[in-house]
């Protein structure tokens, strides 16, 4: 097992990160994550790895048709195989390491997106392995500002080897990554897949409980991160921390090697969505993405950023959603909006978010979240209590 950081630490900075886990309850709700990061279950990416794939995905004379065949075809045989994994009943090192696996299946199509890119559902069909450069600002780089153990994330996360990717598919207009996601995101450092594997390695043996993705966002990244997982063998939880405004395709290369999900659920409505992040289609995209892997069974924890004057069009719907739709989830609301970047330079154009949350607003949150059923919470978690 990789010993996490000096257990003295997280008593004095994060003791909840250690208290959380004595809860039942979220042991349960995040068991897989939980073994996972104590070396007791391999992370998906692994088993992925263990998967034959019957051909060389990345022979080019393969019509992409033909490898999203396969793809699928192995996809349902990972899902029976981790079936076993998680009943006992069958272990990795039973798996043999083939020549082609599903990975590398999942990295050949990824690639092929990036030629007329379809990762995300602005669907811009740039060449980025060509140079040209998406609404995301990315091209065939990848860009990576900093990675670190942050200590401020949920407390069943941390210490969290988080990684921050240059650019995003967003505009939020409150960003408080703006200098990377908007302003300055190609001034980071250019890293190969190679080098990427080597910093997860790194923060792991660091005593991360995850390997964190981030940004920014980390969706213009996905096929440099899949392609990452190639190198490594190291048993960590992959975590994926993003606004899931991702192309049903790109879900699909995704969730067989995320074991934890950390999605924002923004706005409530369109009309909210295109306003602060000029993000189309915005509820339909989300929730179509979350309901994906919610019903697949993976374990989510959904960060709601509660914002000024938005408690009615944005936060109750979304926790009703949640509530209704999503029962298992985990949910973080969360008070720490402050008016940033456009919203600071130009708070008249925005005047209804150009403050802080009041109190009374951040209590009718969590009213909102009781009235909806989300009404046992451990911490900073809130969930549905079992029927």
């Amino acid at each position: 097992m990789v010993e996490a950081i000096d257990p003295y630490t997280l008593l004095i900075y994060r003791p909840d990160s250690i208290r959380v886990w004595q809860y039942s309850e979220i042991r349960e709700r995040l068991r897989w994550y939980y073994m996972v990061m104590r070396d007791e279950m391999p992370a998906k990416y692994r088993i992925v790895k263990r998967i034959e794939s019957p051909i060389n995905p990345y022979d080019e004379s393969v019509d992409v048709k033909e490898l999203w065949k396969i793809h699928d075809k192995l996809a349902m045989e990972f899902r029976g195989i981790l079936a076993k994994i998680k009943s006992g009943d069958m272990r990795l090192e039973e798996l043999g390491e083939p020549e082609y696996s599903f990975l590398d299946v999942k990295i050949a199509i990824a690639r092929r997106m990036l030629r007329s890119c379809e990762i995300c559902e602005r669907r811009c069909r740039v060449n980025r392995l060509g140079g040209e450069r998406g609404f995301c600002f990315m091209d065939k780089d990848v860009i990576v500002h900093t990675y670190f153990l942050h200590m401020g994330e949920e407390s069943v996360l941390v210490p969290s080897g988080t990684i921050f990717y240059g650019g995003c598919n967003f505009r939020c207009v409150f960003c408080q990554n703006w200098d990377i996601s908007q302003e300055n995101p190609r001034n980071g450092i250019k890293v190969t897949p190679r080098i990427l594997a080597k910093i997860q390695e790194e923060l792991r043996r660091s005593g991360a409980r995850n390997i964190n993705h981030v940004g920014g966002d980390p969706t213009p990244h996905l096929p440099f991160i899949l392609e990452s997982l190639k190198y490594m063998d190291i048993n960590v939880p992959q975590l994926w921390n993003s606004n899931m405004y991702l192309t049903v395709e790109s879900m699909k290369l995704l969730k067989d090697v995320i074991d934890i999900w950390l999605p924002d659920f923004k706005y409530g409505n369109d009309k909210c969505a295109m306003r602060y992040s000029y993000a189309p289609r915005y509820f339909e995209i989300v929730t179509r993405n979350l309901k994906m892997v919610h019903d697949e069974g993976d374990e989510i924890i959904i960060r709601h950023l509660v914002l000024p004057n938005n408690l009615e069009c944005c936060t109750r719907p979304i926790l009703e959603y949640i509530a209704e739709n999503l029962p298992r989830a985990l949910v973080n609301i969360m008070d720490q909006y402050r008016p940033e970047y456009h919203v600071a330079r130009n708070p008249g154009k925005w005047p209804e978010i150009s403050r802080r949350l009041r109190h009374s607003e951040i209590e009718e949150a969590f009213r909102i979240a009781r009235e909806a059923g989300l009404n046992k919470c451990i911490e900073d978690l809130c969930f549905k209590g079992e029927e």
